[in-house]
């Protein structure tokens, strides 16, 4: 436009020159200079004009560091915004794309307000506003477990059962003062929201229960949720669709499969983390198998398994977490029997008894079976025996009870033994113990391998008395981490399940 204005200027005093010329009179006599002096002046006006629509005010650039542009649009308006390098955060330079935005009623118009995109040849430049409240407390609360305060003494704690009392102490505080849990609705019963709580599976079926009943951790409001619980019983699964053939658990894996995608479809908060932050808990032998038909669901979210076998590929060190296996006989009473007869009184030095399946239990009575008194070492407890002593007075007179792997590496045998206040001997090589990432299973169990299995005996004789001692006196004090109660207690079985599920969130959580 200026240019334009400048160029008529030009003409008009080069037509103006030559007419004058003609005529005789002097160049600079026949001049316009008003004329000439309102075209110079509208031209310079126009001309600013524009360069202030087009560039940004001259104190806006930097001369310490280079800028550059990015152009985003905002409510139907095209917006030039100038970027300072410096001030982008690394992580952002290269961030993924998220998920789509949840939809008005699941985000905040505050959210929604705070939040922006601005893309240019790739470049993602996100807003810090964009992460979620409960980002910034998962923070928070691992920048804390990291600097925990030193714990020497503590009414309620052992230090000398845990790998770091310290540590455990400061991550179970912070769990129960900020973390909140959503249940999933959807799921018709037996299958969903109906919890088995007897028999050899019930720890899935007692976390579920007492888990839709905290009033503690669990939320309605799945945007205050750091951990989004996926409930489900393996066992209920089996127990509905399970038909005998070739591809006997496909059929269950499927089902799953399909329940995670529907969950995925109705709601955000699965494709925003693609599964990180929800957790299942399944105690099935089964239970690692079913979720092999959703990727994602098998090598994303936390599992808690009581088939903890890392072996094969089926349980994730470090992301799924050792569900305990719970025997419950009695539903009023899960905790009848407890406790057992001093280290002085217990008379038996090892004791076994149970099915024979797998390839470790026929090989330990192989080398055991009937051939030494103190090595108490049966298959099914013969009715002969058993009448004189039951399968539960065994363990309360046995210094060790034999923890054996079946056709998995998992044994109700070793909480078991701890109700009784037996010292566990796992015999099991790819198995990792229920809350391993916390407790130190040295300080009051053995562990043998599988090959060791024929010098079994010579290997329990070795330990000294007083190394027993201290053994048998710290499962009496670790019993207290394994019990249910119909409304949970500080530090029990039900918290100590979920403070694993959330010590997981928080160590693969990225500040």
């Amino acid at each position: 436009m200026a240019l334009f204005f400048l160029r008529l200027a030009i003409f008009r005093l080069k037509s103006e020159i030559m007419r004058r010329s003609c005529s005789g009179r002097t160049l600079l006599a026949s001049l316009d200079w008003k004329k000439l002096m309102l075209a110079s002046a509208l031209g310079s006006t126009v001309f600013l004009v524009f360069l202030s629509h087009v560039l940004p005010p001259f104190s806006s650039y930097s001369f310490n560091s280079p800028s550059f542009f990015i152009s985003h649009k905002t409510e139907d308006k095209w917006v030039t915004e100038l970027i300072s390098p410096s001030s982008i955060p690394t992580s952002w330079k290269s961030a993924p794309v998220r998920s789509p935005i949840p939809e008005e009623n699941s985000v905040s118009k505050l959210e929604k307000s705070q939040s922006s995109k601005s893309k240019t040849s790739g470049l993602i430049v996100e807003s810090p506003l964009r992460l979620r409240k409960t980002d910034e407390e998962l923070g928070y609360a691992k920048s804390e477990m990291l600097r925990a305060p030193i714990v020497l003494d503590d009414p309620e704690l052992y230090p000398r059962l845990f790998r770091n009392v310290s540590v455990f102490k400061r991550s179970y505080e912070l769990m129960e003062k900020i973390l909140k849990v959503y249940i999933y609705q959807e799921g018709e019963k037996p299958i969903f929201h109906r919890p088995a709580r007897r028999g050899i599976y019930a720890s899935e079926g007692w976390f579920m229960k007492l888990m839709e009943e905290s009033k503690h951790f669990v939320v309605r409001n799945p945007n205050r949720a750091h951990l989004f619980y996926l409930p489900y019983s393996s066992r209920q699964l089996e127990v509905a669709l399970y038909k005998p053939g070739p591809h006997k658990i496909r059929r269950l894996s499927l089902f799953v499969r399909d329940y995670v995608n529907m969950i995925a479809a109705r709601h955000p908060f699965w494709n925003q983390s693609h599964g990180s932050d929800h957790f299942v808990v399944s105690c099935h032998d089964w239970g690692p198998h079913i979720t092999r038909e959703h990727e994602e669901l098998r090598r994303n979210a936390i599992r808690a398994l009581c088939n903890a076998d890392e072996s094969r590929e089926i349980f994730f060190r470090g992301k799924d977490v050792s569900l305990p296996e719970t025997i419950v006989r009695k539903v009023r009473r899960p905790l009848q029997d407890l406790g057992g007869k001093p280290a002085s009184q217990r008379t038996i030095l090892a004791f076994y008894a149970g099915q024979l399946h797998g390839h470790v239990r026929p090989i330990l009575l192989h080398y055991w079976a009937g051939k030494d008194q103190d090595m108490k070492i049966y298959g099914p407890l013969p009715s002969s025996v058993s009448k004189i002593m039951s399968y539960v007075q065994h363990m309360k007179n046995s210094k060790y009870c034999i923890c054996p792997m079946g056709y998995e590496v998992n044994s109700p045998r070793i909480v078991e033994a701890i109700y009784y206040e037996c010292v566990p001997v796992i015999i099991a090589d790819n198995f990792i113990p229920p809350f391993d990432e916390v407790l130190d299973w040295s300080a009051f169990s053995v562990i043998v391998a599988e090959k060791d299995i024929p010098n079994l005996k010579k290997i329990l004789l070795e330990i000294p008395v007083s190394k027993y001692i201290s053994l048998q006196g710290n499962v009496k004090k670790v019993q207290k981490h394994f019990l249910w109660h119909a409304k949970p207690v500080k530090y029990d079985l039900f918290h100590m399940i979920l403070h694993s599920i959330w010590f997981s969130r928080l160590n693969r959580f990225q500040i």
